[in-house]
C-alpha cells in the first residue's frame, strides 16, 4: 500500500511510551566501474528522535573499497527545534530537508568523524584519527513510497523493534551530490534507500534483519524480518523492476553465517521469489545502549548481493543482535 498523505514526510506527534521514537535513515551505494567488486563507495544517514527522553541520535557512515570506516555517532543530541530536521551538537551540524514530499530530500553534514581500522572498534571505544566529513547529497524517488505499518504490541509476543505499533514507509531511490572528506572530495551518483517511520523504537527486544539495494539490471528490493531464526513476526517488502510499480512480498527468509565479533561474513536472503548471495564487503556497526542498561549489537554492512541468473548489485542490510 502507498502513502499519500504529504504531512506524513513531516514530524509526528509523540506517543507515551518511553521509547517512542521516529526515525529517518538514508542510505546511498554504488560503483565507479563496470564491476562492482572492482570500486566502491557507501554510507548512510540516520537521525532518530526520543522526545520522551529529551535527545536525538544521529549516525553517519562512511566506507569503501580500501578505505577505513569513516562515523559520525552521537546518542546526546539536542532535539530539533520546531518541525525542523536541523540538529546541532559538538563538532556536528547536519540538515536533513524534504524539498518535495515523496520525490526529493537533501542532507547536509558538516561533523568531525573518526576514522576506525579495524570496524570492531565502533563497539568498543571508537579511538581513531580525527577526520572532517561533509555530505552534501539530494535522493530522489524512483518510484512510490510502500508503507509498512507493523502490528500494535500484543502482551504475549515481544516488542518488534524497532517499532512495534510503528508506522511508516520504504522508498527507492537514486542519490547524487558530493562527499568531503578531510581535503578529498567524492562525487556520489548512484541507488539509495530511505525509510521513515514513528512508534515505539525499542533496539532491545528482538533481532530482525533488514535488507535494500539495486541489481545490475535496475531490479530494486527491500526486505524487514522481525524476530527469530525460527519465528518471525513480521515479513514484509518489495520488488521494484525497472520503470514497474513496487510488487509487496509478504515472505522474507534469512540465513547468516556470523564471525568474529558477531559480524556476518556471508548469508541468503529470500525475498519472495527472489532469492540473493549476500556478501559483506563493509561494516559499519553500532552499539546501542538502552537507558535500563541493555546493549544491543547493529552490524550494518554494504553488501554485494548476487542472483542465481547472473545479476549482482549493490546495497545496505543491518542484522539487531539484541
Amino acid at each position: 500500500m502507498c502513502v499519500a498523505d504529504p504531512g506524513d514526510e513531516e514530524r509526528h506527534p509523540p506517543g507515551p511510551d518511553q521509547l517512542w521514537s521516529e526515525w529517518w535513515y538514508f542510505d546511498f551505494a554504488f560503483a565507479s566501474g563496470a564491476e562492482v567488486a572492482a570500486d566502491w563507495l557507501g554510507g548512510y544517514v540516520r537521525l532518530g528522535l526520543y522526545p520522551n527522553l529529551g535527545v536525538a541520535w544521529y549516525w553517519a557512515y562512511l566506507v569503501g573499497s580500501g578505505r577505513s570506516l569513516v562515523a559520525v555517532r552521537d546518542h546526546d543530541v539536542a532535539l530539533p527545534k520546531g518541525p525542523s530536521l536541523e540538529v546541532r551538537a559538538e563538532g556536528l551540524w547536519s540538515a536533513l530537508t524534504c524539498e518535495t514530499p515523496y520525490e526529493h530530500w537533501s542532507i547536509g553534514l558538516e561533523a568531525f568523524a573518526v576514522a576506525l581500522d579495524d570496524p570492531v572498534d565502533a563497539y568498543r571505544d571508537e579511538r581513531g584519527d580525527r577526520v572532517a566529513l561533509g555530505f552534501d547529497l539530494e535522493w530522489y524517488s524512483e518510484g512510490p513510497v510502500v508503507s509498512q505499518a507493523r502490528p500494535a504490541r500484543q502482551p504475549a509476543a515481544p516488542p518488534l523493534g524497532p517499532g512495534p505499533a510503528a508506522s511508516g514507509y520504504e522508498q527507492t531511490c537514486r542519490v547524487q551530490g558530493e562527499v568531503l572528506l578531510g581535503d578529498e572530495r567524492l562525487w556520489v551518483e548512484g541507488s539509495g534507500q530511505r525509510h521513515h517511520a514513528w512508534g515505539i523504537g525499542d533496539w532491545w527486544g528482538v533481532p530482525w534483519c533488514w535488507t535494500a539495494g539495486r541489481l545490475d539490471d535496475g531490479t530494486a528490493f527491500q526486505g524487514t524480518r522481525v524476530g527469530p531464526a525460527a519465528t518471525s513476526w513480521l515479513e514484509t517488502g518489495y520488488l521494484l523492476a525497472p520503470g514497474g510499480s513496487p510488487a509487496v512480498v509478504s515472505s522474507v527468509t534469512v540465513d547468516t553465517l556470523l564471525g568474529g565479533a558477531g559480524l556476518p561474513v556471508s548469508g541468503s536472503l529470500g525475498l519472495g521469489e527472489l532469492t540473493l548471495a549476500v556478501t559483506p564487503l563493509a561494516y559499519a556497526p553500532v552499539l546501542l545502549s538502552a537507558p535500563d542498561g541493555r546493549s544491543s549489537r547493529l552490524p550494518r554492512a554494504l553488501c554485494r548481493f548476487d542472483a542465481p541468473d547472473g545479476r549482482r548489485g549493490l546495497g545496505w542490510t543491518e542484522w539487531l543482535q539484541p
